[in-house]
């Protein structure tokens, strides 16, 4: 049954077009076989013993094809440019060139402009942080920021605690640094306290050294949920209570549809938390501004970390930040985004309850995504190819779970597509979910083993559109 089963599969469902290259198809046989080093390569027995797990997402080339324009991509979480008033900041970085070009094209602060550092405090106070400008370091993303906690606070077979599911780059940084990710249940009202109560006192009593808890509180990636006003203080009560340090990831918190800024975790205590912000989805992720606002002795390690990594952030990217903090209205962009991504959450959940009520899903009240639950017996990531096919894309659920697990989940993403063609992204993504029960009903359950799509053991370093 199952040779019929792929044989089927493969005269229905085409996989030629999907790898029209050589290069593309040395990607994905690479991939496949989790390579880390070869014949080819004289260094393979010289690298460092956490490399030997890296290996490029599976999905990755496909996403190369993907990519294309006769593809809708439900899969990446890129903001959407062009409700930018371009002119405007052009205008304004031409202008600073203009006038402090010497000081843009030069190495800088290995903490971050002052500049900035100030005004990343105005951007905090919307969400009640009330902070001093000397504990905020600036990074390149709030990606660097991930890794700099992870790198000053991790040694090999550490525990982070994380969310399930959860940010697929924040895993690939845990796995980078040899940390056990240790998932805790969230349903729709996000981490559930009493689930991660219990699993500290498991890990404890296994001899585990739990280091700290990764939280996306606010629009998760990629659940797209928001952690409840009740549970903020027990989830921090819990952490303080068994010395686990929070490290919050806001990048989605002035993004809500429905209500203004949830008060930061921060709130709730300055030396148990590490927050994480960045500009990548109110601004401009080219630039790659970050920070992290830390406890002062934490603050220190992260300064000495980030200066051995890169010296220091770009000063350009500071500068153009803190010229359009200053002279744009970016209060007023933010709540241009907030409807424009607001109309494409409609959008997307209005055409899967038409299209694809056999499946369920979450209702973000802000951010880019969508977690959908695929009826019973249904495989994600075997589905990809064919969708793919079908010209849309998605990311499933495997990705964000260290241990491979989410077969049945999809990302699905509203803020790049606008809503005609989110509505006919879902429409092509609801026709791969229908083929795929026919063929459910003929030959019974896909068989993940069969093709290797069981737990990933490697670093899974995903392309931008994964982020």
């Amino acid at each position: 049954m199952g040779d019929s089963y792929h044989a089927l599969y493969r005269k229905a469902y085409p996989m030629v077009p999907l790898i029209p290259d050589d290069r593309e198809r040395r990607l994905v046989m690479t991939a496949s076989k989790g390579q880390h080093g070869s014949r080819l390569d004289p260094w393979t027995q010289s690298y460092a013993q956490r490399t030997a797990g890296m290996s490029a997402s599976e999905i990755r080339a496909l996403f190369a094809v993907a990519s294309r324009p006769e593809v809708v991509s439900l899969a990446g979480g890129m903001p959407c440019l062009s409700a930018l008033p371009m002119e405007t900041v052009a205008a304004a970085v031409a202008q600073m060139l203009a006038t402090q070009g010497t000081t843009a094209l030069q190495y800088g602060s290995g903490q971050g402009d002052p500049t900035l550092r100030e005004q990343i405090l105005e951007v905090m106070a919307l969400e009640g942080i009330s902070a001093h400008a000397d504990d905020i370091v600036v990074t390149t993303g709030s990606q660097q920021a991930l890794d700099l906690v992870t790198r000053i606070f991790i040694d090999p077979g550490d525990v982070v605690l994380a969310e399930a599911p959860s940010y697929v780059g924040a895993l690939g940084v845990f796995a980078a640094y040899q940390a056990q990710v240790a998932h805790v249940f969230s349903d729709d009202d996000g981490l559930v306290p009493q689930a991660l109560q219990e699993r500290i006192v498991a890990l404890k009593a296994a001899g585990k050294r739990i280091k700290f808890l990764y939280s996306v509180p606010n629009f998760h990636n990629p659940a797209g949920t928001t952690l409840s006003l009740q549970r903020r203080p027990q989830i921090v009560e819990i952490c303080q209570r068994h010395g686990i340090l929070l490290l919050e990831d806001n990048p989605y918190g002035l993004l809500g549809f429905d209500r203004e800024p949830y008060d930061a975790m921060r709130t709730l205590s300055e030396e148990g938390v590490v927050y994480l912000g960045s500009f990548s989805k109110t601004f401009a992720p080219g630039l790659r501004v970050g920070w992290a606002l830390a406890p002062h002795a934490v603050r220190e390690k992260l300064v000495l970390a980030s200066e051995s990594a890169i010296l220091c952030p770009s000063a350009y990217s500071q500068m153009t930040v803190s010229t359009y903090l200053a002279t744009c209205d970016w209060m007023a962009q933010i709540k241009v985004y907030r409807e424009l991504y607001r109309e494409r959450r409609d959008a997307m959940l209005e055409s899967l309850g038409a299209m694809l009520p056999q499946a369920s899903w979450t209702h973000p009240d802000g951010g880019f995504y969508v977690w959908l639950t695929l009826p019973e017996g249904l495989n994600a990531k075997a589905m990809l190819p064919r969708a793919v096919t079908e010209r849309v894309a998605y990311v499933p659920g495997t990705a964000f779970f260290a241990d491979g697990t989410g077969q049945r989940n999809v990302r699905l993403s509203y803020c790049y597509p606008d809503p005609d063609r989110i509505r006919e992204g879902v429409r092509r993504f609801a026709g791969v979910v229908h083929a795929e029960q026919e063929l459910l009903e003929t030959f019974g359950p896909y068989d993940a083993t069969a093709t290797g799509s069981g737990p990933s053991t490697g670093v899974q370093f995903p392309s931008p559109d994964l982020s």
